[in-house]
């Protein structure tokens, strides 16, 4: 749980500094990879990331991906991955 407290501070950061200086948001939507890295987020080996960002008129929803081999029925589904 201290690392996810780590890992959403540095986020936090990232977001605000992002908000602050159109360039450095740039960089991070053009290269979210290196930038992350950069700012200290622990990124899993050989996952790509991607970016978008969201506005007054659009939002974004991400389908999390399927633990292999995970078999969940029900309400346990949604339970699974909170």
């Amino acid at each position: 749980m201290a690392d996810q407290n780590a890992q959403q501070k540095i986020w936090e950061k990232i977001v605000a500094k992002a908000w602050a200086d159109e360039g450095y948001k740039q960089q991070l939507l053009a290269d979210p990879a290196t930038v992350l890295s950069a700012e200290g987020m622990a990124l899993p080996a050989g996952v790509q990331i991607k970016m978008v960002e969201a506005t007054d008129k659009v939002a974004w929803l991400v389908l999390p991906a399927q633990n292999a081999g995970a078999v969940v029925e029900g309400e346990e589904r949604l339970a699974a991955i909170w």
